[in-house]
């Protein structure tokens, strides 16, 4: 499936390419791909299969996003790439650089979710599995503010993403724009045993209040990749370029 893009820069052969996030989009790289593009360098963030606006239909399993992911690049041309990923989309930007091999120069991880225990990743799977739907956007922006993988995030940053993802549906309810089968299926991925580490200079953003228990992966990176391995920790939680866009975005800077 050829995904939908978002694009930042010119349409260069060398691109840094992002992978979003559970149940969100590739707009949450609108902050970095405009600083960087500002630099001159060319930035691309997809919406994966069943978010945003690419198609939903399955199915949804990591071989088949990342499948997705390659079909696209090579639709855009993309030669050589950093890859960017957050949370499941960090998950997906180990195994297409495993895929993608010599073209993948570097990988930055942000807040992964690998290898999550079971009973988070079941929690996560009812939650996202029920018809949320609200009267408003402002019920959904709401909805959002209040759930666990928040923390400090602007409440203005949110509700930009809000009017951006939500759509009003034939009942005249607001529903986000991921499917919720999409999203299930995404929290068992995260549930198997993690990728190995790719042997690539790595960037890993932590937050101090994370969304999963990273302890495990973090000790087999460290050793897996020896000096290969850059860490950074940034202040507040899981969505770190909502809720430390400047420390995120300055530490990928700098890993560049």
């Amino acid at each position: 499936m050829l995904l939908n893009t978002h694009r930042w820069g010119g349409d260069e052969r060398e691109r840094i390419v992002c992978l979003h996030g559970l149940v969100q989009n590739g707009r949450i790289y609108e902050g970095l791909g405009q600083r960087l593009a500002a630099q001159g360098r060319s930035v691309l963030a997809v919406d994966l299969r069943g978010h945003g606006r690419s198609g939903r239909k399955p199915p949804w399993n990591v071989d088949t996003h990342v499948g997705d992911l390659m079909q696209t690049l090579e639709e855009a041309g993309v030669e050589r790439m950093t890859l960017v990923g957050h949370s499941f989309g960090a998950r997906l930007a180990i195994d297409a650089a495993t895929r993608l091999g010599e073209r993948v120069e570097r990988l930055v991880l942000l807040d992964p979710g690998i290898e999550l225990p079971a009973d988070r990743a079941l929690r996560g799977a009812e939650m996202d599995r029920l018809d949320w739907n609200f009267a408003t956007p402002d019920g959904a922006l709401n909805a959002l503010l209040s759930s666990d993988s928040i923390v400090a995030a602007p409440r203005e940053v949110v509700a930009a993403f809000v009017r951006e993802d939500v759509k009003q549906g034939p009942d005249g309810r607001y529903r986000f724009g991921f499917c919720p089968s999409a999203a299930v299926v995404a929290w068992s991925e995260m549930a198997l045993p993690g990728p190995p580490a790719v042997q690539l200079p790595t960037l890993l953003v932590r937050a101090t209040v994370p969304l999963f228990d990273g302890r495990a992966q973090l000790e087999r990176y460290r050793a897996e990749l020896g000096e290969l391995l850059t860490e950074v920790v940034v202040p507040n939680g899981h969505n770190v370029l909502w809720e430390s866009p400047e420390e995120t975005i300055s530490a990928i800077e700098a890993f560049l």
